[in-house]
């Protein structure tokens, strides 16, 4: 017997919106099982211990564990793809770094798009790079930096972790922003030893951990990255005060795959913000190198956007082809 028309209709509606409310139900359950945090980076380094900072109070406040995935390699790109082929269900999430918005220019052949395919969650922080030269370079300022370049060009050697790592580009957006003609030399280990030794003679490091060669002479510090001084290094000057409009710190936050609930979102997105905003929280996360700041979900994913598109920049001007 055929259905009336409005009977038919209304089946018809009742199809399309069962998933959405099952997502709903769903969300307001959140969560029933252990969340997972994918770690696209080396445990022991800042931002391995940035997830593990976050996780044991995430995980009181949600009342289900915290796994920290360590899933390095390949740029981020493995680690990332493991969570954009996740579930949206809010049990797979991502530790962000600036690194993946710049994977897309850095990768032309990824299988997914870092900007489209992860959905911004919760940001944590800036990681500002601190500008250290050896000091048998013969400048204490980044203007004396950069007319020293100006005046020998591609005589000074900068050292980083790698083609395409965020100090890298912090480097070269440097060079494109001043016009200075620096060699660049990609390190697979660390380069400190080298930076020490005059082997190279300037880096762009990330600010944990470098007082006690700043303070025993070893290196000087110039600059940092971040658009304005950092509260942990008043004295020392931004970038910005000498090349106005230079920012090239990395930062981190917390994703998802797309078409996660937005209750889930929501609801992580709260949750991760008290846990950045408590002072002790700051406290360790200053301790290792990393500005707190909150964003919601909408202001991260334009911060996303727009690093994106700036590195992107930078990548084409440099050459750079990811490792």
């Amino acid at each position: 017997m055929a259905l009336p028309r409005r009977t038919l209709l209304q089946i018809v509606a009742a199809a399309a919106a069962a998933p959405a409310l099952l997502r709903t139900a769903l969300a307001l359950d959140y969560p029933t099982r252990p969340v997972h945090i994918v770690v696209t980076i080396p445990p022991g380094l800042a931002p391995d211990v940035v997830a593990r900072l976050i996780a044991a109070p995430l995980s009181s406040r949600l009342g289900q564990s915290i796994v920290i995935d360590s899933r390095p390699g390949a740029g981020g790109n493995i680690g990332t793809e493991s969570v954009v082929r996740a579930p949206a269900d809010g049990y797979t999430l991502l530790l962000v770094i600036s690194g993946n918005a710049a994977n897309n220019a850095l990768y032309p052949n990824l299988s997914f798009n870092f900007v489209h395919d992860i959905a911004p969650v919760a940001f944590l922080g800036f990681t500002p790079f601190v500008v250290l030269v050896n000091p048998s370079l013969p400048v204490k300022s980044i203007p004396e930096l950069i007319a020293y370049a100006k005046a020998n060009p591609r005589k000074i050697n900068w050292g980083s972790p790698g083609a395409g790592t965020a100090p890298h580009l912090s480097g070269e957006l440097f060079k494109m922003m001043t016009g200075v003609d620096i060699v660049h030399v990609p390190y697979r280990g660390s380069y400190i030893p080298d930076l020490l030794g005059g082997q190279v003679q300037i880096s762009f490091t990330a600010a944990a951990g470098i007082a006690g060669y700043v303070g025993s002479g070893q290196l000087r510090a110039l600059a940092v990255t971040s658009a304005k001084r950092l509260e942990a290094l008043p004295d020392l000057p931004a970038i910005n005060e000498s090349v106005p409009g230079y920012e090239g710190s990395g930062w981190l936050g917390i994703g998802a795959p797309k078409d996660t609930p937005a209750e889930i979102i929501e609801r992580l997105n709260a949750e991760i913000n008290a846990i950045v905003a408590n002072p002790d929280m700051k406290a360790r996360f200053v301790g290792q190198g990393v500005e707190p700041e909150l964003m919601t979900p909408a202001q991260f994913g334009k911060l996303i956007a727009q690093a994106a598109d700036k590195w992107a920049k930078v990548i084409r001007f440099a050459n750079i082809r990811g490792e």
